[in-house]
């Protein structure tokens, strides 16, 4: 048969789950359902942007880290594939304690895309298209497959939305304006308009890079070095520690000064940022420099991080720098900070524009409320950042499969994880800008810490089936020997000999006058489980791992109590569960705000309700009674 250009045609490949978009979402999403058993294709605009880090080359970092734990806890694949590709890392915020410690890693941007990629290639049931799709299929408000750009279509029972920062792109430095995606790929330029068919909600969000400069211009004597850890941690719990004891590259620290911030200001008629050219709006914690200095007219220096983007590769991340300035204005900006003098640009920085939803349109199982079968995750759902995609894209994935599987959708709770952090805060507050994680948006953050993440969450890995026996048990293990070793540390007693108060004196530590407990010498702020093993005469060998759970379980017993009170109250709220069909403009008592935003957002709990922007703790109380009667 022949077909004209543009004609309709059905692709007779026969799928489950339809993923468009290859980036840090997708390929979570297309990875979890193809493992679940379901036949997936992943589209996107190039096979060379799978896994694509357009941006800061790392994966991890403050909160961040907790993310990527969890998705591996989960069975997600990002923790696997930094830990095979990084070239440096660190763990943050040491010197605080253990709840904000985070891990950052270095990542070798070329190779981490590669190996991403060969994982895709090599899943069972996973089938990579490179095309653009520009339509949803729906009848009755149901998914029915997807059409693409060359006229094919490809049926389907479930969606994912991943499309990032693609759609209808617009790179944007000075006067310069470029319809593309990210490092000059091919945009999305169609899928907008059948979403809005849809009645779906769309905002346009902004986002920016800084500018990559050749290494051999740069020079290293004015700038702080910035080495990584002498003993690397593993983002995977699968991931054997010897593995990651690697020889690391360095970064670079250096500062703008006020002849920096001259320039800028100097320049400001000339940014787009601020001549109104970009419509989007940005984010908040990761401003371009010019908004920096605007911001923040005080400060006379901001940072500035010199980062390797892979060891093949003289390209050079000016991390805090981003911009979209003209091209001129640039030059005499970084060439304006120390060893930068002769800064030689490989790629200019610029802003990007992109479509992306409000994200109030999906219940937490990260579906639509109004379109069964479509679900979406990553930038696409107005966060930013690659694990805040990673993590939406692994729940996104899991959760299409279920619904396929007739079984009810996962939802990770605020007190269970930071991917519950993310999602409640996406679909239950309102957003005007990239939302980024932070520490700061966690409630029981001290529970919920990057240390525990696999005990936390690895058994809903388990039921689900990303996770399989072996680690299961594994895991079954680690919990008894963390529970049997604090069991034996809170009835060890010390007593006051001559060497028991030499090792207390050796840290600095108060003598004893009487005997104690083990644990009560751990909870003491200069004290550890591993500072006392000579004291300690029966102590097991046991996995560091193990040994760090037990330490901070000890010393931190009281805080932990704390939260988990006040966590039993949280999940009283939570499961106060709303009937899907209530009708909230027949509860007369609610003010006229509170209804039209529980209509709009529909809360599954009370719960839910309550963090409703707009709705009050009187609405709260007026709904419950409500629900009594």
């Amino acid at each position: 048969m022949k077909y004209s250009a543009n004609s309709v045609w059905e692709n007779k490949d026969e799928y489950d789950v339809a993923v468009i978009g290859a980036g840090h979402a997708g390929c979570e999403a297309a990875l979890a359902a193809a493992r679940l058993g379901f036949r997936t294709v992943i589209f996107t605009v190039s096979v060379d942007s799978i896994a694509l880090m357009p941006c800061n080359p790392n994966i991890g970092g403050t909160s961040k880290g907790h993310l990527v734990r969890e998705i591996d806890a989960l069975g997600g694949e990002m923790g696997k594939v930094i830990d095979r590709t990084f070239i440096q890392s660190k763990m943050l915020n040491k010197s605080k304690g253990p709840a904000v410690h985070s891990l950052r890693a270095q990542a070798d941007k070329a190779d981490y895309s590669r190996a991403m990629r060969q994982v895709l290639e090599n899943q069972e049931r996973l089938d990579i298209r490179q095309m653009e799709v520009t339509d949803i299929l729906t009848e009755e408000g149901h998914v029915t497959g997807v059409q693409t750009y060359s006229g094919a279509v490809y049926r389907c029972r479930a969606v994912i939305l991943c499309t990032g920062t693609y759609l209808k792109a617009r790179c944007i430095y000075g006067d310069v304006s470029t319809y593309t995606g990210p490092n000059g790929l091919q945009s999305a330029n169609y899928l907008t308009d059948s979403l809005k068919s849809l009645g779906i909600k769309m905002y346009r969000f902004k986002t920016g890079t800084p500018a990559r400069i050749d290494r051999n211009s740069i020079d290293f004597s004015k700038m702080e070095e910035q080495k990584g850890d002498e003993r690397v941690v593993p983002f995977s719990f699968t991931t054997n520690p010897e593995d990651v004891q690697i020889d690391q590259v360095s970064c670079w620290l250096t500062y703008t000064n006020e002849k920096t911030h001259e320039i800028i200001r100097n320049n400001l008629d000339r940014s787009p940022l601020f001549s109104g050219a970009i419509e989007g709006t940005g984010p908040r914690y990761c401003p371009s420099i010019e908004d920096k200095v605007v911001k923040f007219p005080d400060k006379n220096r901001h940072q500035v991080f010199i980062e390797p983007e892979g060891l093949h590769t003289t390209e050079m991340y000016v991390g805090g720098m981003s911009s979209s300035l003209p091209e001129d204005v640039q030059y005499a900006m970084y060439r304006s900070v120390p060893g930068l003098e002769h800064a030689k640009i490989v790629r200019n920085a610029y802003a990007i524009e992109y479509d992306c939803i409000d994200a109030r349109q999906l219940k937490s199982t990260l579906e639509f409320k109004n379109i069964e079968g479509l679900f979406s995750g990553g930038q696409f759902n107005g966060s930013s950042g690659y694990e805040e995609a990673a993590a939406q894209g692994l729940i996104a994935g899991i959760n299409a499969a279920r619904k396929l599987q007739g079984k009810d959708g996962i939802i990770i709770d605020r007190s269970q994880g930071y991917i519950g952090v993310l999602i409640d805060d996406l679909v239950t507050k309102e957003s005007h800008e990239p939302y980024r994680m932070m520490t700061s948006r966690a409630e029981y953050r001290l529970l919920l810490r990057q240390d525990n993440a696999d005990l936390r969450l690895t058994k809903i890995g388990y039921e689900v089936g990303l996770i399989d026996e072996e680690r299961y048990q594994n895991l079954l293990r680690k919990e008894k020997m963390i529970e049997e070793e604090i069991e034996r540390v809170e009835h060890t007693n010390i007593g006051t000999s001559e060497t028991v108060q030499k090792v207390l004196e050796s840290f600095g530590s108060t003598p004893l006058n009487s005997g104690t407990t083990l644990a009560e010498l751990i909870r003491r702020p200069e004290l550890s489980y591993e500072k006392l093993a000579d004291i300690d005469e029966n102590r097991p060998e046991l996995p560091y791992d193990v040994e760090e759970q037990v330490n901070i379980n000890i010393k931190y017993d009281g805080y932990i109590r704390r939260q988990m009170r006040q966590v039993e109250q949280f999940k009283k709220l939570e499961n106060k569960k709303i009937p899907e069909d209530i009708n909230y403009d027949e509860i007369q008592s609610l003010r006229i705000e509170a209804k039209q935003k529980l209509n709009a957002i529909r809360p599954a709990s009370i719960g839910q309700a309550s963090r409703i922007s707009g709705v009050s703790p009187a609405d709260v109380s007026v709904l419950l009674v409500y629900l009594k009667q």
